[in-house]
């Protein structure tokens, strides 16, 4: 039985999946956690703006995958993203291929792909 992800438990969670052999100190741990504060804030900033910055997006998302494995990386997303920016983010993640069939947080089913998101990163090469 896999355990939820909860505001309680998200750290520590965090710590044990975590695999970055040169991180000497819990602040470059929380360095890479802020990455997704950056995720969302641009992902507001698309929501109000219309501008996607699509490849910093993208790479976030890469070194977090890096860092904590697919799918723990995928379900801190979602937890951590607000629920509006859903559609957003699978289109990213369905973009990197990283989407699993299920987490224990959320339904993917219903959580639809950003027609634009999904438009934008069709064109990159």
């Amino acid at each position: 039985m896999t355990v939820r992800l909860t505001d309680q438990n998200f750290i520590m969670m965090a710590l044990k999946t975590y695999e970055n052999p040169a991180c000497h100190s819990m602040e470059e741990f929380q360095e890479d956690l802020h990455r997704i504060k950056y995720i969302k804030r641009l992902f507001s900033k698309f929501q109000k703006t219309g501008e996607l910055r699509e490849r910093l997006i993208l790479n976030h998302i890469i070194v977090l995958n890096n860092l904590f494995g697919t799918e723990f990386c995928v379900r801190m997303l979602f937890f951590s993203v607000n629920t509006t920016h859903h559609s957003f983010l699978k289109a990213f993640l369905d973009y990197l291929n990283y989407l699993p069939n299920e987490i224990p947080e959320l339904n993917l089913k219903y959580v639809n792909i950003d027609s634009k998101v999904a438009q934008v990163l069709g064109k990159l090469q």
